[in-house]
């Protein structure tokens, strides 16, 4: 297999008599053999047929090679030997596609692409035999070594003032049933004002314990000086939140709540009860902010019982935010923030359709995420805007620490 000189004439003959395209690629497959037989002749001591006291073993015929390249499929020919073992080291074990291909591959996947359109895509770069689902998927499992490590890196090098908590669900299966899985992330507003991806997890996001669990963690990598948390009322997050940070404040997301209560009043008034709780938000400060909740709950009252008991027992949560800067109340009152990263996820969830086990794969879209200050523009370390934060920032109200 050697490129001796009437192989390298026979190969320029081919060269001449192919199109641009087959020139690159048989000029690979020709580079990338002669590799091939020369890393083998180093591991036996002797080229073929040669004579020499360092031969080692000897040749015991060839094994084909598909190799998927931009370039086209390369048909390689790898030498075996008689005696041990030979694998060229320009090549990965069970791995048939090179690595530039191997990068869009990725990206596809992660950009939402199904795996047909995968497929579609590799053959149009030029790779004849394409790629199967399954080999998609092994590809992309090699992805979750990078999204362990930044999920486990530490969280020590700042302090987060503002975390948000949010839950997601794609559906895994488990024990060989189909389920539902919360995918939880949390993210982080530093001093500076700049937002991160904290960490996230796959698991029940109405058990207390796994809550418990994931907070804990995110404390034990070194998350420190949080004030005020903002979520949803999950089943089991608040007593969590109450074990875990201690002095912190919890917000009650208001577009959750603001569903909840639309949930008990009839469809013709949905509209005014809405208009109504609004303006609870739209008062200049704290005291008139808890004013007009009780203002708003006595008014609807009259009419809806079960809203004003649901207004007057969240009033503390819902209201949490007036003690931080005013500046900052539009961005903490909701998990609105975490929106773009929950559609991510679905958007990748919504191709796959039921992930071979619990997902991981879905949040690393999310982990692209452009850090962003407070006042939503992108930002990079370099770039980004600081909000104004008081060198010590106001401490909430007791009403509603956790």
């Amino acid at each position: 297999m050697a490129l001796d000189q009437s192989a390298l004439l026979e190969l320029l003959e081919s060269l001449k008599a192919s199109d641009a395209d087959d020139v690159i690629r048989q000029a690979l497959q020709a580079m990338l053999q002669a590799l091939i037989e020369a890393e083998a002749t180093t591991v036996i001591g002797a080229a073929p047929h040669e004579r020499t006291e360092q031969r080692t073993t000897r040749r015991n015929g060839y094994r084909d090679r598909l190799l998927t390249t931009a370039a086209g499929d390369l048909e390689l020919k790898i030498p075996k030997l008689r005696s041990g073992s030979f694998f060229p080291s320009l090549l990965e074990r069970r791995r048939r596609i090179d690595q530039a291909l191997f990068a869009v591959v990725m990206e596809a996947y992660l950009q939402g692409v199904s795996t047909r359109s995968v497929d579609d895509l590799v053959k149009a770069l030029g790779a004849d035999s394409g790629i199967s689902k399954s080999e998609v998927s092994r590809i992309c499992a090699d992805l979750d070594s990078e999204v362990a490590a930044f999920r486990d890196r530490p969280l020590s090098h700042t302090a987060f003032p503002y975390v948000f908590l949010d839950a997601t669900y794609c559906k895994a299966r488990v024990n060989h049933r189909v389920v539902s899985q919360a995918v939880v992330i949390a993210t982080g507003v530093s001093a500076d004002g700049r937002r991160e991806i904290l960490g996230f997890s796959v698991g029940d996001s109405e058990d207390g314990a796994f809550w418990t669990a994931f907070l804990r963690s995110l404390k034990a990598r070194g998350l420190g000086g949080v004030q005020l948390v903002i979520s949803d009322a999950h089943a089991g997050l608040v007593s969590a939140l109450r074990a875990v940070f201690l002095g912190a404040a919890w917000q009650r997301c208001r577009v959750h709540f603001v569903r909840n209560v639309l949930a008990r009043v009839p469809k013709g008034s949905a509209e005014m009860v809405a208009a109504a709780i609004r303006t609870i938000f739209a008062q200049p400060t704290a005291q008139t902010v808890r004013a007009q909740l009780a203002t708003i709950a006595t008014m609807l009252g009259r009419q809806f019982p079960v809203v004003e008991q649901m207004l007057l027992d969240a009033a503390d949560d819902i209201t949490a935010f007036a003690d931080f800067p005013q500046q900052h109340w539009k961005k903490i009152w909701s998990t609105n923030p975490l929106e773009r990263l929950n559609r991510e996820i679905k958007r990748r969830s919504d191709v796959v359709g039921v992930f071979p086990t619990p997902p991981l794969w879905p949040v690393w879209p999310a982990l692209s995420w452009p850090n962003t200050t407070m006042n939503g523009r992108s930002a990079t370390a370099a770039t980004c805007r600081r909000v104004p934060w008081p060198n010590s920032p106001p401490r909430p109200a007791s009403r509603a620490v956790i």
